[in-house]
């Protein structure tokens, strides 16, 4: 499939304007606690929130089930598109993890529940070549990830937090969840995944963010 074709289907490209941390972290100071806690557990640059900061660039999608679906494309043998039924039908998995926002919070002892990333892979049967993944969402928005990244144990793609339901804000009904790297990257309101054989800056990568995003090293920006 044409990738302009499938970025059009999914609402098209975000506005200009874009809210970068020096903003969104005024909508996170309410629910942050400036008192570390466990600092092992902390990444370089980090404070510990109690509450679950909504930092959003553009307006949350409406969802209607009955046209939702989810496309595996790119360098694959089987291409797959799974409509909401479908998807909510495969198997699940539970993993307790700490949550990093490159805008300085952390969210400690999350239980998050979806489909192992790992398991969608071996559905589609990713292909030798593929290096990386960009992950599609509502509104044009686009984040990269290495291969090794997305494959690892704890990736999700996810549906429920804490035993709940995302709420529409933090991504339902479905975000990728990348514990192990800045929460940028674990995008909301996910509606595909392309295996490619080389590394493409997303939305936030274009706009001065760190390609990869590791928070134990900072790597914040480019």
């Amino acid at each position: 499939m044409n990738l302009g074709r499938f970025l059009a289907g999914l609402g098209g490209q975000p506005d200009d304007e874009v809210k970068m941390p020096d903003a969104v972290r005024e909508e996170a100071a309410d629910a942050l606690d400036a008192r570390p806690t466990d600092r092992s557990r902390v990444p370089p640059g980090q404070w510990v929130t109690r509450g679950w900061p909504v930092l959003t660039y553009g307006y949350a999608p409406n969802f209607d089930p009955a046209r939702w679906d989810l496309r595996i494309l790119g360098l694959v043998e089987n291409p797959l598109t799974w409509d909401y039924e479908t998807f909510m039908g495969l198997p699940t998995k539970k993993v307790l993890c700490d949550i990093h926002c490159v805008t300085t919070w952390s969210l400690l002892d999350n239980v998050f529940e979806g489909v192992p990333a790992a398991y969608v892979a071996e559905q589609a049967r990713i292909k030798p070549e593929a290096t990386h993944v960009i992950a599609h969402a509502e509104q044009g928005y686009t984040a990269n990830l290495p291969l090794a990244d997305f494959l690892r144990d704890d990736v999700l793609l996810a549906y429920k937090h804490n035993g709940d339901n995302l709420s529409v804000d933090h991504g339902w009904p479905l975000r990728l969840m990348v514990p192990h790297l800045y929460f940028w990257k674990s995008a909301k309101w996910l509606r595909g995944l392309e295996f490619v054989n080389a590394d493409a800056p997303g939305f936030w990568e274009q706009r001065g963010y760190h390609m990869r995003g590791d928070p134990w090293t900072e790597e914040r920006y480019g």
